[in-house]
Parts: structure tokens; sequence; C-alpha cells
């Protein structure tokens, strides 16, 4: 299995991820809009035990609940991943990979609560929820 590598903006926090993904999607609500500052939150979802944190595991910074929350990098804020679905998966922004993942987004999720400012101009299907 390739492992891809990512980083934070700043390159304090290092991490590898499987390119083993199980889905991609493009989320536009309301969070993942604020966490990220863009139009929707490009992600790839897969289980936690297939990222590991290779440097800068001190200095992460956890916004949200113990199960489910979102990590950022300490120092420059950058999102690196959401730990979702009761703790067992990671949403790994895709934005912060350095290595190209083989998988690409299928859909855009919460289109119900986009910004009213963007429009979605490809191909892919649009769902009012979580597809």
């Amino acid at each position: 299995m390739k492992a891809l590598r990512g980083q934070c903006l700043c390159g304090d926090v290092q991490y590898t991820v499987a390119d083993a993904f199980s889905y991609a999607l493009n989320c536009h609500c309301s969070h993942c809009r604020r966490a990220t500052g863009s139009a929707f939150k490009a992600f790839a979802g897969i289980e936690r035990h297939q990222l590991q944190i290779v440097q800068g595991a001190d200095r992460l910074l956890i916004f949200g609940g113990t199960i489910d929350h979102d990590v950022h990098c300490g120092r420059c804020g950058s999102l690196l991943y959401s730990q979702v679905r009761d703790g067992q998966y990671l949403h790994v922004t895709l934005g912060t990979l350095v290595d190209s993942p083989t998988i690409r987004p299928s859909a855009h999720i919460f289109v119900g609560s986009k910004a009213p400012w963007f429009t979605i101009t490809d191909d892919l299907s649009q769902h009012e929820g979580f597809a």
C-alpha cells in the first residue's frame, strides 16, 4: 500500500496516510466553510489507524469534542483532518497532502447550506446532506 505524505502550512506537523481512502467528497456545510475559510472542504475518508503523525504530534490543536473533533496545527492553524464517525474515521483535508491520492471527490454534500456566493460548476452529484 502506497503511503502519502501530508503536512500543515508551516511544516511543523507532518503525517503519512495510506492511499486507501474509502470515499472523497466536497463538503459545503457552514462548519467546514468556517474551518477552512473556503467555499467547501475537499476531504477523503479513511479509517483512523491508517494515518500516523510523524512530526509535531505535540503541536496539534484539537477543536471540538473528545471523540469527534478537528485537528489543526497549533502553530499555523492549518486544518489537517477531522476525526468523525465516533472516532473511527478521519476526514483528511486533501489540500494538506503533499502527494497526490488515487481517489478524487465524487460528490458535493450539504449543498443546501452552501455559500450563496459560490456556484458549483462541475458535474459531480449534489446532495442536501451527507451522501
